[in-house]
Order: structure tokens, then sequence, then C-alpha cells
């Protein structure tokens, strides 16, 4: 059996060495020209790490992950600690302790797993169609490629995804901007093994620990779709936003490099449960679209990949099968996901500014175990958890 991957991202790889473990014969394609992640790092929960473990890169995964022991709020303006708490009772119920990765390493690991050499980049898909013997992909340079099975890991922005639904997919403004980037870790800035987050006026600025004794830092900035922005000036912009803040988000935003700070606007999609179409299916943000508000996206995509898995092992001469029965077991647990994102986004960024009021005021009474409980029931739930 063959299969065609469009996406080299951290779901499309990590679905390519998924079957690639069964014995597949896979083909990755990617429109980048070179390895070009989109963001500084990312949150590998417990699930996503055990997705990893089970492609048989635990120890890799350890290796670029930062050490989190425990979690803290901060009052944004005051620096005053709200709660601080452990992790350890989190990683004792899930049975993994979660990691911080910077995506170009961790992207750089799946490269390696799969065979970076084995990569065809610079193959910009722009159609695909299916037939009762192969499903045809078209690329813009004038190739094509046929398979038994298509897995579409195009990313948000999925041309294969209006395809399968037959429509296009409007995606939703979430209301914010995230700016991001790495930074070396101080603590003058927060605890270099804790995830620090300083919140205020439906704002948040957060620092977690990634290898290499950095940070990975994030300011949520609510402002309108589209407005005017120059590469290159985050810290004018930031300082400008957080003017009123405490020292260590002023000392995080004096050490960030600008040129190198990513500024993303945050967008997700109503979900779906038409993931499949003949022998084409969605995979990752293809399928998923979600804020990263509860840090799940490359977590859910990861577990897109290991379903696709078990669910070839278990119909391993039937790809109409295997198609629908990762289809049934995966969208229900993605949509859930997707939609606790966007109530959290909601609350942490002052849609209602009561509740958000009201929820700056749980952080000031929690020990932990409401924020933990929260995490784990993000974390329950897919083909590993």
């Amino acid at each position: 059996m063959k299969a065609v991957i469009i996406g080299a991202g951290m779901g499309g790889l990590s679905a390519a060495i998924a079957l690639k473990q069964l014995g597949i014969d896979v083909t990755v394609y990617e429109q980048v020209t070179e390895n070009k992640p989109v963001g500084a790092a990312i949150s590998v929960w417990s699930n996503g790490v055990k997705c990893l473990n089970h492609l048989g890169l635990a120890e890799e995964t350890a290796a670029l992950g930062g050490i989190v022991d425990s979690m803290s709020y901060l009052d944004g303006f005051t620096g005053d600690t709200m709660c601080r708490f452990s992790m350890a009772p989190l990683i004792d119920e899930v049975g993994q302790r979660p990691y911080p990765v910077a995506r170009a390493e961790l992207q750089l690991m799946l490269m390696e797993a799969y065979g970076y050499a084995d990569i065809n980049f610079g193959k910009k898909m722009i159609s695909v169609t299916d037939g009762p013997d192969a499903a045809t992909v078209e690329f813009a340079d004038g190739t094509i490629d046929s398979a038994d099975v298509v897995i579409a890991a195009d990313g948000a922005k999925s041309r294969t995804r209006d395809y399968v639904l037959g429509t296009p997919a409007q995606r939703r403004y979430a209301g914010y901007v995230n700016f991001n980037g790495l930074v070396a870790a101080d603590d003058e800035i927060g605890p270099a093994t804790e995830w620090t987050t300083y919140v205020g006026d439906g704002r948040r600025v957060s620092v977690m620990p990634v290898a290499g004794d950095r940070f990975y830092f994030f300011f949520d900035v609510p402002m309108p779709a589209d407005a005017p922005y120059e590469r290159g000036s985050a810290r004018e912009v930031l300082t400008a936003e957080f003017a009123d803040w405490a020292p260590g988000v002023h000392k995080l935003i004096a050490a960030l490099d600008p040129a190198a700070t990513n500024r993303v606007e945050i967008f997700d999609l109503d979900p779906f449960h038409t993931w499949v179409a003949g022998r084409v299916a969605l995979l990752g943000d293809a399928a998923h679209n979600t804020t990263p508000d509860i840090g799940q996206g490359g977590c859910s995509a990861m577990e897109d990949a290991v379903a696709l898995q078990f669910s070839f092992r278990d119909h391993p001469d039937n790809v109409s099968a295997a198609l629908a029965a990762y289809q049934s077991s995966r969208t229900e647990r993605a949509a859930e996901l997707v939609l606790r994102a966007r109530k959290r986004c909601d609350v942490t960024h002052a849609k209602d500014p009561a509740k958000t009021a009201a929820w700056y005021d749980e952080l000031r009474h929690e020990d932990g175990t409401n924020i933990i409980a929260g995490i784990v029931g993000n974390i329950v739930g897919g083909p590993l958890t």
C-alpha cells in the first residue's frame, strides 16, 4: 500500500512515521523549500508526549523538553503571585511529564526520524482528486503523484479541506494577536523550572522552560485583525501595550530579539465531522484548527497520527474501512478540544470582562487542584490516554 502525505509539519511527519511503522510505502510532500516552523515553541502535553514515545522518540523528546516542575499565575501589574503549585499531581495522574519544546527542534527531530532526505520540499499542492483505485495529487510545478490514500496535513489554510467538505470553510478570528519567541532563562522573569504567566486586563504574558536554558515566551494582545504592524517592531509595540505592567514583563520585553519575534493572528474553525472523502483524509490543523489557549493543537495532530496508524493496523487491506475508523475515532475528541480552547480563549481575553475578573479572583484562591483537573481533562481521551 502507498500513502501520500501532504505537509511536513508535526502532524504530517507523525503520520508518516506511524504509517511507515506498519510497512506502508509513504511519500511526504511539503510546499516550503526548507524547515521553517511557524512559532517559536510548543507545549507538548502528556498526551502528545505519549504519542511521540509511541513513535519511538521518547529519549529524543525528553532531551528537547524543558522541565516544568511548577506553574504560577502572577498579577500582571504588580507582579504579585496569585497562585503557585506543583505539577507533580498531574504527572502522577497521567503517568507522563509534559514538555515545552522549541518548535524548530521538534520539527527537525521528526524530519530526521522519518528521513530528512526523503521529504520532497518545494512541492505546493494545487489539487487533489479521488478515483476508484487511487487518489491523485497535482503540484504547482506540473508534477502529479497517485496513491492508495492521501493524508492531507496541509495546515490551517488547507486546500484539501475544501475538497473534502465540498465547500470553503471560513476561519474565525479569535480576537487577539500572539507575539512569541525564545529568550535566555532569567529568574527576574520567572523561575527556570516553572511555567510563569502574568495576567491582567484580558492579556497574558507567559514564559516556560525549553532545553538549552531558554524560555519560550508569548504575549497575548487583544486587537483587531489586520492591525498595521512592521516586522521587527515587537519591542516597541509590546512596550506600549504593557507600559504599566510588572518589572518581570519589562525585563522580558528588553530581552527579546525583535527580528526573531513572531506575530501571529489567532484563528480557529468551527468543528466539523467530515474528515474523509473517498481515499482522501484530513489530519491536524486541516481537520481541527484551534486556538492555542489549552495547548492542544499539536498534541491533537499527534493523536490523529496514532489513531490513523491504529485504523490501518486494524484494516490493513481496506482503505475505506480504515479511513472510516479513523474519522469515527477522532472527530468528537478533536471538536471538543477546539471548543474547550475557544471557551478558555474567551475567558482569558475578556470577551466578557465580568467572567475574566471572576477568573482572576479564582486564581488568587487556587491551590492547583482545579487547574490541574482541567489540564487532565484535556489530556485524557486520545488513542493512548
